[in-house]
């Protein structure tokens, strides 16, 4: 079992930055990659950006490519959200999963843990 929590979400402005953590525990070993999704209020969950805890290879969705940077502390277990250029269209509720698929990792079903989510709101 891995157990994830996030942290970080708020209230920021347009235009404005947020680092979003997700801190990892328990058989974090077992995993092969970590990433962020979001969920808007009445939209289906969506893939934001992905990277492996070895190498550290990422995918990014286009919606946030340029915009947003995930990286890793491998000591520390945590993964971080760097989002920049925030816009009103990335108001969610955001959600670090982690998974063992070294294959599918820009869907949902490619990852076995979930935490719980961490809100943010961006105002125009």
């Amino acid at each position: 079992q891995v157990q994830l929590v996030e942290s970080g979400g708020g209230l920021v402005q347009a235009g404005g930055s947020l680092r979003l953590s997700c801190a990892a525990s328990g058989r974090t070993s077992s995993s092969y990659r970590m990433g962020w999704f979001r969920q808007a209020p009445g939209k289906e969950r969506e893939f934001v950006a992905t990277i492996t805890w070895v190498g550290g290879s990422t995918i990014y969705a286009d919606s946030v490519k340029g915009r947003f940077t995930i990286s890793r502390d491998n000591a520390k277990n945590t993964l971080y959200l760097q989002m920049n250029s925030l816009n009103p269209e990335d108001t969610a509720v955001y959600c670090c999963p982690a998974g063992n698929s070294r294959v599918v990792a820009t869907v949902v079903g490619g990852y076995d843990y979930w935490g719980q989510g961490t809100q943010f709101t961006v105002s125009s």
